[in-house]
């Protein structure tokens, strides 16, 4: 059994310093309402779109969870970051989780020893606060034999060339799809605003019924449409036939790098492939506006027709590990992706109205 004092003592005994000043210890801080958060996120050379402040709200006020983000560091800079939510819940507990609904939210550190610190006080301050639980997006690297309590593949596009050469980095099955979207009148729009998230967001209950899950809450995405599109942090690409929506997808930025964060299609459509168009677009506006990067989510392991859809873009495949440490049993311990299951088939045949009051009822225990 790992333990996380095993973890802090093998790799909290070098703490950086620079000059004559010695590092603060991690302390629990809360990016909302902080000026210079972003700036000093983008600073740290791992950052990604979720370390930063738009996120945190977008949190904060769809489900009320706690920022507690443990950070050390010194003259406005960080050393070291590990984003933490506090979600109370009576039905799953009050556990520490970095962060809820994102992909990758791997802490910022220099090394092992900067994260055995912040992981060590992630672990008393769960014991303060009555945790069930500390879980991290990131970090398994530096936590000796702990065990993954998840694990996804995450795929990464580059965006470092003009149009004509990240075309031809695609698989000629995706820009055959491209072409055939184009060729059958597929229209595409670039949108901020809230009637598109509004569209998106028919179409995504449609998609999550699709899959057998239920959709996240409208006031979700009304917070992501408030803090983090209307703040220039993001957009939303639709594609239509015939003037009728039939695609869209979500995407955040944050300096130069971008995620693709949600999707979502009329099944009826599919034959046209205008989430392809999307997508293109979506790659086009991120290089065109800063982006050196454009991360494309994680992928459960077992979803081998969206990891080939993934790598079609010429992206690079990288292997995502969360870690869940039971402050109860004194281990780590390990979870199942609930992506798949029994509840599928029941989602899959529920109404859409009931589906939707089921996911605002519960997205904020899953967390």
């Amino acid at each position: 059994m790992v333990d996380a004092n095993t973890i802090a003592s093998s790799h909290i005994s070098a703490v950086p310093t620079e000059g004559n000043n010695i590092w603060s210890p991690a302390r629990p801080v809360n990016p909302v309402g902080d000026p210079d958060w972003d700036r000093r996120v983008l600073s740290h050379p791992d950052y990604s779109f979720f370390h930063g402040t738009a996120w945190a709200r977008v949190l904060q006020d769809t489900y009320g969870f706690t920022p507690l983000y443990l950070a050390n560091g010194s003259a406005g800079q960080f050393q070291s970051l590990l984003p933490l939510m506090e979600v109370r819940s009576w039905l799953t507990g009050r556990r520490g989780v970095g962060l809820p609904f994102t992909d990758d939210s791997r802490p910022l550190c220099g090394g092992g020893g900067s994260f055995g610190k912040l992981f060590f006080g992630a672990v008393d301050l769960g014991k303060e606060r009555g945790w069930r639980a500390v879980e991290c997006r990131g970090g398994r690297q530096w936590l000796d034999d702990a065990p993954a309590s998840l694990a996804f593949y995450g795929h990464q596009v580059e965006l470092d060339a003009d149009e004509d050469h990240l075309f031809a980095r695609l698989e000629s099955s995706v820009r055959r799809a491209i072409r055939k979207a184009e060729n059958s009148g597929v229209t595409v729009a670039v949108s901020r605003g809230a009637p598109a998230m509004e569209t998106f967001y028919r179409l995504q209950c449609q998609t999550r019924k699709k899959h057998g899950l239920p959709p996240q809450p409208l006031v979700f995405f009304q917070n992501i449409q408030r803090h983090i599109l209307a703040g220039n942090l993001g957009i939303i690409v639709t594609a239509s036939h015939q003037e009728r929506p039939i695609a869209a997808s979500v995407y955040f930025q944050l300096g130069e790098r971008a995620i693709y964060k949600f999707g979502a299609s009329d099944e009826k459509f599919q034959q046209l492939r205008a989430a392809n168009l999307v997508m293109w677009e979506a790659i086009k506006w991120h290089a065109r506006h800063g982006a050196r990067t454009l991360h494309l989510g994680r992928t459960s392991l077992w979803n081998d027709g969206l990891r080939r859809f993934k790598l079609g873009w010429g992206a690079r495949e990288e292997r995502i590990e969360y870690v869940k440490y039971d402050l109860g049993a004194g281990r780590f311990v390990c979870d199942r992706d609930e992506s798949t299951g029994w509840h599928t088939r029941i989602f899959q045949r529920m109404p859409i109205r009931l589906s939707r009051w089921l996911g605002a009822a519960l997205y904020r225990h899953w967390a």
